[in-house]
């Protein structure tokens, strides 16, 4: 993960007065009085949260006399739970910062589990949670550690590091945990991007409360036989991450779906859905609506009749010809509708390979919608299947260009320029 610029005074946030550190069981743990002091310079107070396997590295006595409080160990310590100790430690803090991360505190939140007071400080918070993963190379690049560390990004969780280098155990790779300046620093302007999402989303409630957003995202997957199938490399991260945020301001959200492993955003009403066919029935179902997105990466062509068993190679291995047709225009049928059955705001993606603006603005106009966001997805952008965008979004009036940022930041950033619209133009 690319790190942010060196620390500087202008980090604070006037709302951000104390933190909780909860110090998970690795080598790493022994940063965690440097994480306290450097929290403390820059005027923001650290309380602590020790798990068993981290005092076998660092000593409650030492985390204690950095911080200058109690350090909290225990989840059944009588005169804490009386006071329903983890529930006063999770809502007391402004944030909650997990350092080191390690591969056992990672599962346990992507699995909501709560059997110790870390774990259940975390599941009791409703503070924004940063975690400073730490661990072995092999048990970082595990497919279960990834798939716990998605589950944790769709769950709204900041993930900082891990860097590569050399370990304890000896080995070379990601895994250790970053810098104890990089984390203070990503951390507060992590803090400042929430802070900025917290007010956008109080402005535009009153713009989308309550407005009907139709969003479709993913890929479609199109049968040749019960085998196979054409598709694209569409992982549908920002139609959801976009659903997500519709929701977030208060809009009743219907999310139609292609094929992914992505879990239902909180909030949206989901669709799921293999074909464009399929697809534009359950857009037609879902009108009228008051704004459309329409994100999916839809497959432009269809094989006009699907064998009904595997295609066989034949003796000479010659290749089988498969005759297309073409897909149903999800996106023209939707901006092409009037009345009542037409979305007061159609929204177009456009994911090109080359000629991005060019192309985009030829396809809104084709398609007729109001505005296109075009983004370049050749492969050496990463963008089909990454966490990061780079999008462009044409309008009649203008262009509007963004910086690189991450999906979820793209989705808000979307959703605010929504609402200034939807107040502007209201129905």
């Amino acid at each position: 993960m690319a790190h942010l610029s060196a620390p500087s005074k202008s980090w604070v946030l006037m709302s951000i007065n104390r933190i909780l550190i909860i110090i998970g069981g690795g080598i790493a743990a022994y940063k965690a009085p440097e994480l306290v002091r450097a929290f403390k310079k820059q005027g923001i107070s650290a309380r602590c949260v020790l798990t068993a396997a981290a005092a076998q590295f660092v000593s409650p006595l030492s985390i204690a006399s950095v911080s200058g409080d109690k350090v909290y160990e225990n989840l059944f310590d009588l005169k804490d739970e009386a006071e329903m100790g983890h529930i006063q430690l999770s809502r007391e803090a402004d944030a909650i910062l997990v350092a080191p991360a390690t591969a056992d505190l990672i599962g346990k939140m992507a699995m909501g589990v709560a059997n110790d007071l870390a774990s259940t400080t975390i599941l009791a918070t409703d503070k924004p949670v940063f975690i400073a993963p730490a661990m072995n190379v092999r048990m970082w690049h595990h497919p279960a550690t990834q798939r716990n560390l998605e589950q944790l990004k769709a769950d709204g969780i900041r993930i900082i590091g891990p860097d590569e280098g050399d370990m304890a155990c000896g080995e070379f790779g990601l895994g250790r945990m970053s810098d104890v300046d990089d984390i203070v620093s990503q951390m507060i302007q992590g803090l400042k991007q929430h802070e900025h999402a917290t007010t956008a989303s109080a402005t535009i409630n009153s713009a989308l409360n309550g407005k009907h957003v139709i969003v479709t995202a993913g890929p479609t997957h199109e049968p040749i036989d019960p085998v196979r199938y054409i598709a694209n490399r569409s992982s549908g991260k920002q139609g959801y991450a976009i659903a997500a945020a519709f929701a977030a301001s208060g809009a009743s959200v219907t999310l139609i779906s292609g094929p992914t492993d992505l879990p239902c955003p909180t909030g949206v009403q989901i669709t799921r859905v293999e074909t464009a066919c399929e697809m534009l029935e359950h857009v037609q179902a879902a009108l009228p609506a008051d704004i459309a997105v329409m994100t999916a990466a839809v497959a432009d062509w269809r094989v006009e009749t699907q064998a009904s068993q595997k295609v066989k190679k034949n003796a000479d291995n010659a290749a089988p010809t498969l005759t297309l047709v073409e897909n149903p225009d999800i996106l023209a049928w939707v901006s092409q509708q009037s009345g009542t059955q037409r979305p007061s705001l159609v929204i177009g993606f456009a994911a090109e390979t080359e000629n991005v603006s060019e192309y985009a603005q030829a396809k809104r106009i084709r398609k007729g919608c109001d505005w296109i966001v075009a983004n370049n997805v050749s492969p050496e952008n990463g963008i089909m299947g990454g966490d990061h965008n780079t999008v462009d979004i044409f309008t009649n009036d203008d262009q509007d260009k963004w910086p690189a940022m991450s999906k979820t930041e793209v989705a808000q950033k979307l959703v605010v320029k929504v609402s200034d619209y939807m107040r502007k133009h209201p129905q």
